[in-house]
């Protein structure tokens, strides 16, 4: 008898035992899920309000990251993605760069990006410009590297790709590029190269080639076409004219050419002792194209000279009645009649 109630009081304890391990369990678990699901919360939580950039400059510190964060998402949504990529093993050097944050990414979404360095491409671009140096302000003024830097890529990379240094606005065109916050002013140089080789292509070289023409040339005889009228529906018309000229081996005698040579864009007329400027841009004085392009110019003039229909003209004068297109002229005396009312309507201007 004694044995079996010993049996039983063992059971009984034994089965206690098992409900409390069983109970802790439970318990545990509930604790378990209880957590996974404030951490699945923590982490699941998306940005609302609109993109954002978060910016992770170069040699970046933790804290720095941390503050980058701050800044562009606010305190309490920076510190989840902050903690999410420390704790995810993020390193600062991997996350430099430049990154979108679009409404719907979620803070695990956003920290695993930084922790990949996947960078957002930006845009950068320019629209023209009459030296490098406007060049090199507009396409880096949203980007890591400064103006400086992409003048002494330009100085570097340019000469190695068979540019002197006077054909170095032959290099590039205005446009829009796709690029990489982070990108060095070499890379930058590189891809902006890169883009003008694919313009000329063989076709476009064997158009320059019938004209007497290379792509350097074509820039700086499209720079001038540029300069001399905005009329883009006039800039056919006057490279043709200025074609003309060079086959016949008469002088440019082209305005732009001597505005570039006093230094002074904004000059308004051109007077005769503008004319004896000694410089290898004077068109009045030298003959043939000058050294290099004297502006940054668009792929539609270059085009615009690749394609000029034939026309009679070699001369050419702004209208008197300053719409900003010209008259031309096949001869002189023509010329010189077109010349005289501009020159009256400049003095009744008071244009001086």
């Amino acid at each position: 008898m004694e044995t079996t109630e010993k049996k039983k009081r063992a059971t009984k304890k034994k089965q206690a035992g098992d409900s409390r391990r069983a109970l802790w369990i439970i318990v545990v678990l509930i604790v378990l899920a209880i957590g996974a699901g404030c951490v699945g919360i923590f982490c699941m939580q998306s940005h609302s309000g609109g993109s954002v950039w978060v910016y992770i400059p170069a040699d970046a510190s933790r804290g720095q990251v941390r503050d980058s964060l701050f800044s562009a998402l606010g305190s309490k949504e920076g510190g989840r993605v902050y903690t999410i990529w420390r704790m995810a093993g993020g390193k600062p050097h991997t996350a430099h760069g430049a990154y979108r944050i679009d409404d719907g990414r979620t803070a695990i979404a956003v920290a695993r990006t930084l922790k990949r360095g996947a960078q957002t491409p930006v845009k950068t671009g320019f629209n023209g410009g009459r030296k490098l140096a406007d060049v090199a302000r507009k396409v880096t003024a949203n980007l890591e590297c400064g103006e400086d830097d992409f003048l002494a890529a330009c100085d570097k990379l340019l000469p190695e790709a068979g540019f002197k240094t006077a054909e170095f606005p032959a290099a590039f065109l205005p446009d829009t590029y796709e690029v990489y916050w982070t990108d060095s002013g070499e890379r930058l140089v590189e891809r902006l190269l890169a883009h003008r080789n694919r313009f000329w292509n063989d076709e476009r070289r064997a158009k320059a080639q019938v004209l007497g023409l290379n792509p350097v040339k074509t820039a700086t005889l499209a720079s001038i076409v540029e300069e001399e009228t905005a009329k883009t529906d006039e800039r056919p018309t006057v490279a043709r004219l200025y074609l003309n000229r060079l086959k016949k081996g008469m002088l440019l005698q082209a305005d732009p050419t001597v505005k570039f040579a006093t230094g002074n864009p904004r000059l308004r007329r051109i007077t005769n002792k503008h004319l004896k400027i000694n410089s290898p841009y004077n068109t009045y004085l030298h003959a043939g194209l000058p050294p290099g392009p004297i502006r940054v110019v668009s792929a539609s003039t270059l085009d615009a000279v690749l394609n000029a229909p034939d026309n009679p003209y070699i001369y050419m004068c702004a209208r008197e009645d300053f719409s900003g297109y010209h008259n031309f002229a096949t001869d002189f005396a023509t010329h010189s009649a077109n010349a005289r009312r501009y020159q009256q309507e400049l003095n009744r201007r008071g244009i001086r």
